[in-house]
């Protein structure tokens, strides 16, 4: 019997980023708030967050900048 390693972050650079997008006073303003990766069958996506947020907005998932692959 074969055991699937089901921790993504654990083995790979996450495939998404995922920030909170709120917009006050005509401006965006985005905070990291987790990253997200792709099932290796591509059929779904893990997301961990790292917090949650309580005000309004959007949570967006954009790939990550070679620079950000680096830290995650």
């Amino acid at each position: 019997m074969t055991t699937r390693n089901t921790n993504a972050s654990e083995t790979r650079p996450p495939d998404f980023i995922a920030s909170h997008v709120a917009e006050r006073n005509g401006k965006s303003f985005w905070t990291r708030i987790g990253a997200a990766w792709t099932h290796e069958d591509g059929n779904g996506l893990t997301l961990r967050l790292d917090l949650i947020p309580v005000t309004g907005g959007q949570i967006v998932l954009r790939m990550p900048k070679a620079t950000e692959e680096e830290v995650a």
